[in-house]
């Protein structure tokens, strides 16, 4: 027993020591300003506006464009990363232009050419830099696109496949949109790499790595959903790794791993989470002791505050949003224990419940009803959901049991409220509509089977994990189906990653390769 016990600790001493070996303690990055071939000097200048010179030792990898590369091909202007390990020493040296090549992937289109269009936004007129999805669940995370004139009757006019494009490797990251790009984060070679495409073909614009792949029995490789904000990309990796990089280019600006950090540990499926932003900060849920849920400074990731939950709950799947009830702003995420609202401004814990958490695994993203100042917050394995009535006093919140049901047990296909009538997949695959007033259930059709939606334009995109998808009419009598279709080239793994609608177009995420349909019309 005793020599289990030693082998045991020598091999936790291991991997402790393994990865704190392979952590880079800090990153410096920015633009070239001079560089001197032969001493390898560098001087280089973030966005922050601070110089900083560096000697690059000959032992260390030195690359370009992710590719191995001499130090005397290198000139000013271009985008440059030092890593450093805990002793300050040069780890890594990293150049990179303003775009990478684009031959990185197979784009297959249809036979027939669609005819040649404006794409610098929907036909709301909405300008090129707005796509109006920009994050998981899009504008305020309510997983409602503002896209309008969009096609209503899938049985008359089906959607037209635009592009399918390959080279994403794994993961169930969904997809998110800025100045013609759609953002995702999939995997290459042996790590976890965020991905940006062109929206009218689908061919790979840049590519940019985010730690070692993370592996597991459900699926390998990324479970979030990168966030855009300005020119500014934030990827979050299963493992943890939290990187801000230009939407551009894909130059690196900073990154940690809030796991290490925060003192945290994983979960089992891996850390799924897609990183909010709001004014200066990010927010993410790290799960560690006296961090519960962190802002970040989204220029340096550096902390602005850390909220110490009672009971120290890790992470759990779900992403968290942002609410404002009774002028007290909070932000609002389902952990592993539970749902919690946390203020805004300094992250102190307002509120908690119970009722609709599991034990397993709680992934769905709480859905506010601002008309009641209410959530509702689901979860499957048997249990169901609950809508909280919030109230606000001197700063303090209280949250109040409104009502559960046991007809909500969403997994993590996520639900979307329009006009105080939820929608969603319930356990073991019913879409469902509840009055969230009364809580009572108006109907229930198992229309697809278990899957993921989102809404647009009037209409429920549903699709299920097995991979048809169905359109459905936001209607709160009766479910009215308006056709649906079999998505084509189905890998092995589960359809889970959200579907999502903006500029006019349906992506469907599956693993290696990313289906973009046209559902205007045009």
């Amino acid at each position: 027993m005793r020599s289990i016990c030693l082998c045991s600790l020598v091999v936790c001493l291991f991997n402790f020591i393994l990865l704190e070996s392979q952590a880079d303690a800090a990153i410096f990055s920015g633009e070239i300003q001079s560089i001197s071939p032969d001493q390898k000097q560098v001087v280089i200048k973030s966005i922050q506006g601070k110089e900083k010179s560096f000697t690059i030792p000959a032992s260390v990898p030195i690359t370009f464009n992710g590719k191995k590369a001499p130090f005397d091909q290198f000139k000013m202007g271009q985008r440059a990363t030092v890593f450093t390990n805990s002793s300050g020493e040069i780890t890594r040296f990293s150049v990179r232009e303003a775009l990478e090549p684009k031959p990185q992937t197979t784009v297959e289109r249809p036979k027939k050419e669609m005819k040649s269009r404006k794409t610098t936004g929907s036909s709301d007129n909405k300008p090129a830099g707005n796509l109006g999805w920009t994050q998981f669940r899009g504008p305020d995370r309510a997983n409602i696109s503002s896209d309008t004139g969009l096609i209503k009757d899938w049985n008359q006019s089906p959607p037209k496949l635009l592009w399918t494009a390959r080279g994403l490797g794994e993961g169930y990251s969904s997809v998110s949109l800025s100045d013609n790009l759609v953002f995702t984060i999939g995997t290459k070679a042996n790590e976890e790499t965020v991905f940006a495409l062109d929206l009218n073909t689908g061919e790979i614009v840049w590519s940019q790595p985010n730690g070692t792949i993370f592996q597991n029995n459900q699926g390998n490789g990324p479970r979030s959903t990168p966030t855009i904000d300005g020119n500014l990309l934030y990827a979050l990796g299963a493992n943890g790794n939290l990187a801000c990089l230009s939407a551009r280019d894909g130059n690196l600006e900073w990154s940690k791993n809030i796991l290490q950090e925060f003192a945290a540990s994983n979960i089992v499926w891996g850390i799924s989470e897609s990183p909010l932003i709001d004014g200066d900060k990010l927010i993410c849920t790290p799960g560690g002791q006296g961090a519960t849920m962190v802002a970040l400074n989204k220029r340096d990731g550096s902390l602005v505050w850390k909220s110490a939950v009672p009971g120290n709950p890790k992470a759990g799947y779900a992403s968290p949003i942002k609410i404002s009830v009774g002028g007290v702003e909070q932000y609002v995420n389902f952990t592993h224990s539970g749902i919690m609202g946390i203020a805004a401004q300094t992250g102190a814990p307002l509120w908690g419940n119970d009722r609709a958490a599991n034990k397993t695994a709680n992934c769905s993203a709480p859905v506010f009803y601002p008309e009641m100042n209410s959530v509702f917050y689901a979860s499957g394995y048997g249990t169901g959901g609950a809508l909280l009535k919030l109230s606000a006093a001197q700063n303090q919140v209280t949250a109040q049991m409104g009502f559960f049901t046991p007809d909500m047990k969403n997994h993590h296909g996520g639900m979307v409220q329009v006009d105080g009538y939820l929608y969603g997949s319930s356990d073991p695959g019913v879409l469902t509509c509840i009055n969230l007033r009364n809580g009572e259930t108006v109907w229930q059709d198992r229309s697809v089977g278990k899957g993921a939606l989102t809404c647009a334009d009037g209409h429920i995109y549903l699709r299920s994990e097995k991979g048809p998808v169905a359109l459905v009419e936001v209607n709160p009598k009766a479910y009215v189906e308006k056709g649906r279709f079999d998505q084509p080239q189905r890998s092995g793994k589960p359809a889970w990653p959200h579907p999502v609608v903006a500029d006019g177009k349906l992506f469907l995420r599956d693993q290696d390769l990313l289906l973009c349909y046209d559902v205007r019309g045009q």
